[in-house]
């Protein structure tokens, strides 16, 4: 027979929260909780299917614009170039 998991109470909390500031530092404890936000929002998009992007969309990014202003990367530079010059 196993015994129920429990949800940590009162006290318990208080000492986890000890041992995550040991770990992490106290600098570091807003950036993880941003990043874990993050992380369930992405879960829950990927759960639910909510995608920002639709089939058609993602279609039209992937092909090349059709008016000739077509830029190429100056790798010397760093800048672009249009391809008229």
């Amino acid at each position: 027979m196993v015994p129920e998991l429990a949800l940590p109470e009162g006290g318990e909390w208080i000492v986890i929260l000890v041992i995550v500031v040991l770990l992490f530092g106290a600098k570091k404890l807003p950036e993880l909780t941003r990043n874990a936000a993050r992380a369930m929002k992405e879960f829950d998009k990927a759960r639910h299917g909510d995608d920002d992007e639709t089939p058609a969309q993602v279609t039209q990014a992937a092909q090349p614009p059709m008016d000739g202003s077509e830029r190429r990367v100056d790798l010397e530079g760093g800048g672009t170039k249009g391809s008229g010059q």
